[in-house]
């Protein structure tokens, strides 16, 4: 694999996108027989058997582990956010990774109580990505640089990757990626973000088909679109999840901008994000169209919109159950149960 700091073009992207790694299938029927032994009937711990053998399936072996989560936070902020399509000003950005810092944010409690690691990227914070309804968010060469530095957090060992971002106005431009990449009206993907009145979401949506028209040249290059509409933090979940694919670690995405982020590289090769789950169905109305749109089913419907890979979290803690009851459980042979079909 080509190590990231040498990654300089988006052609050195495309070209690992043209050579992932495929699930483990062996690992997989070894995941599923084992299933199938457990003292409960057929499927009835419903999706933590799914997730379960998901996770032996891109960990390559079984029994799966959750012993070592990680999660990465990319912090970057937008230029759009000077025309206000947000209901927090761009220093919050700024303020929430200090905040991380410190240990007062909810994804802070949430990586206690999952025993995972937290580690948050600023992403040159004090220079905002260019304003996208007026110009490109990014150079090529900016967007590279996002990219591999994202590729950079994913370290050996892991045994499952939570992506979160923190970024005021990343939904403007989380929206502006799905009308992009997917089509539709602009208010198919645009939502209330931080909780913006009505007046600011129609300014908002405007926003986002002016982005999209003025850029419309790149539509038909998923990558230049994320040059074009994009953010570094979410340039930078891109290069992670490649990365993640790259040394088969299953990736678990937050929410609506998370989603978006990996839906650039949906958007190349749908087979690109089989080793991702996306943790939760976030408040953002887009998010549920773009799960459609990816073929995605997320793991909860929480009524979550906070970012900051707070629902990943709660994912990993469902994967902890389900690797709880798939490797803990007697089998009916161990347990001197009979199982199902065995005679009295």
């Amino acid at each position: 694999m080509t190590a990231a700091e040498d990654i300089t073009s988006l052609d050195e992207i495309r070209d690992l996108l043209k050579v992932l790694p495929q699930a483990d299938e062996e690992a997989a029927e070894v995941a599923l027989a084992r299933q199938a032994q457990l003292t409960k009937p057929a499927g009835s711990l419903g999706r933590l058997e799914e997730l379960a053998v998901w996770l032996a399936t891109w960990q390559g072996r079984n029994p799966p582990s959750v012993e070592r989560p990680y999660t990465a936070v990319f912090a970057g902020n937008h230029g759009i956010a000077a025309k206000g399509v947000s209901a927090y000003p761009a220093e919050v950005t700024a303020q929430m990774v200090q905040n991380f810092i410190e240990g007062g944010a909810a994804v802070n409690q949430l990586c206690s109580l999952a025993n995972a690691d937290l580690r948050v990227y600023e992403m040159a914070l004090e220079e905002p990505t260019g304003d996208i309804s007026e110009g490109p968010a990014m150079s090529e060469i900016d967007c590279c640089h996002a990219m591999a530095y994202g590729m950079m957090a994913v370290e050996t060992g892991i045994d499952v990757l939570a992506l979160g971002e923190m970024g005021i106005g990343n939904t403007t431009a989380a929206a502006a990626l799905c009308h992009g990449l997917f089509g539709g009206e602009a208010a198919d993907w645009v939502g209330p973000g931080t909780g913006v009145d009505d007046a600011r979401l129609a300014a908002k949506v405007a926003l986002v088909e002016k982005a999209v028209e003025l850029h419309r040249d790149a539509l038909g290059d998923p990558l230049q679109v994320l040059c074009r509409l994009g953010g570094r933090e979410l340039a930078a979940i891109a290069g992670a999840v490649l990365a993640a694919r790259m040394a088969r670690t299953p990736v678990v995405l937050d929410g609506y901008a998370a989603t978006a982020a990996a839906a650039v590289l949906y958007a190349i090769d749908p087979a690109s994000l089989d080793h991702c789950l996306v943790s939760h169905v976030s408040a953002e109305p887009g998010h549920k169209r773009l799960l459609a749109r990816l073929g995605k089913r997320a793991v909860v419907d929480l009524g979550m919109r906070l970012g900051e890979a707070s629902g990943a979290m709660i994912a990993v803690l469902l994967l902890k159950a389900a690797v709880a009851c798939h490797n803990g459980m007697a089998t009916f042979a161990e347990a001197g149960v009979s199982g199902p079909g065995d005679s009295a």
